[in-house]
């Protein structure tokens, strides 16, 4: 893809218009770090265009700091508090799904999961955000928490111009299949390597 230009143009009968602003399925995947980050730069560019963002953030845990979340949550205030971007909310499994009355826990991690996704169908099947970025969620796929069929037939479906990226590690071959940009980290060389630990600012 030279310069942005398309290698050849399907005959889907599309205008370019059209074709340039269907809604894209986006699988950051792979071993190395950089994944979660990568969809988090493409949620930074949604913001600015004004879109409603939403981050739902599978198996990390509530006392895990993650420096994009303090940073959106601020962008979220300057919309509120100015009109510039767009709307953002940030949703934990670990700290308990903000939408529930009940505090988080490890007891039910299978449940915790199910519920989130059932809240993000929902809110796809509303079009309720531009953007969806859902961190971690290949985990709930892999371990059979979330049904991959049911996830890949309900984002076939969405409609309206409602953008999905999804982060983690082996993202599952229908869900690959079903996306339409792809992308895979693979470590050439990584700091721990040479015995230095994760630190501010890189790691979180």
């Amino acid at each position: 893809m030279p310069q942005g230009k398309v290698a050849s143009v399907p005959d889907d009968g599309l205008s370019t218009r059209q074709r340039r602003n269907r809604p894209l399925l986006v699988v950051h995947t792979g071993e190395m770090k950089g994944k979660s980050t990568a969809a988090f730069g493409l949620a930074l560019r949604g913001w600015n265009q004004g879109w409603s963002i939403g981050v739902f953030q599978f198996v990390k845990s509530a006392k895990w700091k993650v420096g994009e979340e303090e940073a959106f949550r601020a962008l979220g205030r300057v919309h509120e508090e100015t009109g510039q971007g767009g709307p953002v909310e940030w949703h934990k499994m670990g700290a308990g799904w903000s939408w529930t009355r009940k505090a988080g826990t490890e007891d039910d991690h299978a449940e915790a999961a199910r519920e989130g996704w059932a809240e993000i169908r929902r809110r796809i099947e509303n079009q309720v955000h531009d953007v969806y970025v859902l961190d971690e969620f290949t985990y709930p796929m892999k371990w059979g928490w979330v049904d991959v069929d049911e996830v890949v037939g309900v984002l076939a479906a969405r409609e309206g111009r409602q953008h999905v990226i999804i982060t983690g590690r082996d993202a599952a071959p229908a869900l690959v299949e079903a996306a339409d940009l792809v992308m895979q980290t693979t470590k050439i060389k990584h700091p721990m390597d040479a015995g230095q630990k994760g630190q501010r600012g890189i790691e979180w």
